[in-house]
């Protein structure tokens, strides 16, 4: 008996970002996570601001351009076992409101740090490969690319 495994969507994973109340939930998790991390007592605001973005970015990248397939049994013969969760999104349809939506935000993020570390060069530098690390991924150009194999099967 398959008890709760009738869903609309052959693939779950491509409309979860769509779904209502998922974008608020997403910038109140930031927003926690910043909370959490300036509770910590001796650490200034700089610091804290790094980190938030450094845990976010990593988070993110993990999440969307690490982790391939799908937690649900999908009738689709195998074909997002493959895919990443950022190519399975909106069906692989590019420049897609929660696409543009998890594109802006780590830049936002950015911008905030950046002006809350005072544009320190250490933070400064360290923000940016960070931002980097989760901008590359998302470009068009690079949707279904394994770089030197890596992440390949």
């Amino acid at each position: 008996m398959n008890v709760g495994t009738a869903h609309s969507e052959v693939n779950p994973n491509t409309r979860v970002m769509n779904s209502r109340g998922m974008w608020l939930a997403y910038l109140l998790g930031i927003g926690l996570l910043h909370v959490i991390l300036l509770s910590i007592p001796f650490v200034s605001v700089s610091v804290v601001w790094t980190l938030t973005n450094l845990i976010h970015n990593m988070c993110m990248y993990l999440l969307l351009h690490t982790v391939k397939g799908t937690p649900f049994e999908t009738p689709d013969q195998g074909k997002a076992r493959l895919l990443t969760h950022w190519e399975q999104m909106d069906y692989g349809v590019q420049f897609t409101a929660s696409r543009k939506f998890l594109t802006i935000t780590p830049i936002i993020l950015y911008i905030l740090t950046s002006f809350y570390t005072k544009y320190d060069g250490v933070h400064f530098i360290i923000n940016t490969f960070s931002l980097l690390s989760v901008l590359i991924p998302k470009m068009p150009q690079l949707h279904g690319v394994r770089l030197f194999g890596i992440n390949k099967y």
